[in-house]
């Protein structure tokens, strides 16, 4: 970055590149240099970039009413998009549910466990306020959202000023925090939740949080058959809510609406962001089911919260159009397909020594890099390995998304694929070509 700029970057001592224009799955520089977005920009973009219908509705909306305080005006833009978003989501959310309007996933998570809090009071639960996670996950990165994220270098510098609520085991088959194999672990990941949940810690939790396919921290760990039905239940038993975290996972980014849907579970709260929107303005949300919306209708009739910015007309505009634009263009029924042939051109990747797993759901892939691979030894944490691929596969012109510590928070290596649901079979060959690429010259020593 030209130490002239005013901005405060994400680092100051890597230099960025001016982003000037976006056409489908390729971000343009402004020196014209291409770059093939194989992240989505963090997981964000499904229907790609530089769409001309979302920027005219996002203007046709402007003209009409760019800001509406919630605290005195609903829109149409917001009802429509609520309205939407419940028909897509599990049973339990279409009758009567509700949707409380972000402007992003961190929002979305504070005001989940917010929500959390003051469904118990208003059901005269006063000691229950704990919001449970899992190590190695991650779900925003205000305070209350870092407190309840298990992830340990993002929490490392501000762990001062973190409350600790409660973290379990993850569950993540490739590093298994139990050294046991599925199916004969039981599922022993989905019992440390109620072996947490014993004498004071049971009357005081309020929810469970959770990533149904864990996203940047472990690398899009897909969890067994059986584990997510056995979080609800678990979550039924001892009276607390539970929120699914699809702030990455969400909005077909998986093949379906929300992750969730593959294993026909019902949480009391879908986090979403990223892709309500595919980058288009600043949104997210938080789908609230019936159940919950009852206990606030019953009570005090009035949630103790609020942003400025909740519910911006322009920003719902944007997501009704993204909506509109999948299900026009059919691109919900596109992920699935997409997605399978981007595994089969990363497949002559499993055969390397230094790559020990390829794993995901739909457009959310993960790829890890391994010192040994019979054992699963990680890199040392000095190394640097996601980020030396990272730097290999952008000189091949291919954006990627790094992160350490998916072993143990520290170790552990990997890069995180997440297309627009608009890739080709050209553009998916080009990511794999660029990984062998990075992986040769990485590994060749």
């Amino acid at each position: 970055m030209p130490t002239s700029s005013g901005l405060f970057p994400r680092h100051f001592k890597k230099a960025f590149p001016i982003a000037a224009r976006g056409e489908g799955c390729w971000i343009i520089a402004a020196d014209g240099r291409r770059f093939l977005d194989a992240s989505g920009q963090a997981a964000v973009v499904s229907i790609g970039h530089g769409v001309p219908e979302i920027g005219r509705a996002m203007a046709e909306q402007s003209s009409q009413i760019a800001f509406a305080h919630t605290s005195q005006f609903h829109t149409a833009a917001a009802d429509n998009l609520a309205s939407h978003l419940l028909a897509m989501a599990p049973p339990n959310f279409r009758n009567g549910g509700r949707v409380y309007f972000t402007s992003g996933g961190s929002e979305a998570t504070e005001t989940a466990i917010k929500l959390a809090r003051q469904f118990h009071l208003e059901c005269g639960h006063k000691d229950r306020y704990r919001v449970l996670a899992r190590r190695q996950s991650y779900h925003g990165s205000t305070l209350g959202a870092m407190s309840v994220s298990g992830n340990v270098a993002r929490r490392a510098p501000y762990e001062p000023l973190l409350t600790e609520w409660g973290h379990i085991a993850p569950c993540f088959c490739y590093h298994c925090p139990f050294e046991k194999t599925f199916p004969q672990c039981a599922l022993s990941c989905a019992d440390d939740l109620q072996a947490h949940l014993s004498g004071q810690t049971r009357e005081q939790a309020a929810a469970f949080i959770f990533e149904p396919v864990v996203g940047a921290t472990l690398g899009a760990a897909v969890p067994p058959d059986g584990y997510a039905a056995g979080i609800a239940e678990i979550c039924r038993n001892n009276g607390i809510l539970l929120i699914a975290d699809e702030i990455m996972t969400g909005m077909g980014r998986t093949g379906k609406p929300f992750a969730v849907q593959h294993w026909d579970v019902e949480p009391d709260m879908i986090l979403v962001g990223k892709g309500i929107a595919s980058g288009y303005a600043p949104l997210g949300a938080v789908l609230v089911s019936a159940r919950v919306v009852e206990a606030f209708e019953r009570g005090s009739g009035a949630f103790v919260h609020g942003f400025t910015y909740q519910a911006h007309p322009v920003s719902a505009a944007a997501g009704n159009a993204v909506l509109d634009y999948l299900e026009t263009h059919k691109l919900f029924d596109c992920v699935n397909a997409a997605g399978q042939e981007l595994r089969r051109t990363l497949f002559p990747l499993q055969t390397h020594a230094n790559i020990g797993d390829v794993r995901g759901l739909g457009l959310l892939l993960g790829v890890e890099f391994v010192k040994n691979k019979a054992t699963r030894e990680p890199f040392p944490k000095e190394q640097n390995i996601a980020e030396k691929i990272r730097q290999a596969c952008l000189e091949e012109g291919v954006l990627t998304y790094p992160a350490q510590g998916c072993v143990d928070g520290l170790r552990g290596d990997h890069i995180l694929l997440a297309p627009p649901f608009t890739i080709s079979s050209e553009e998916c060959a080009l990511i794999a070509h660029a990984l062998q690429s990075a992986a040769a010259r990485l590994f060749s020593a």
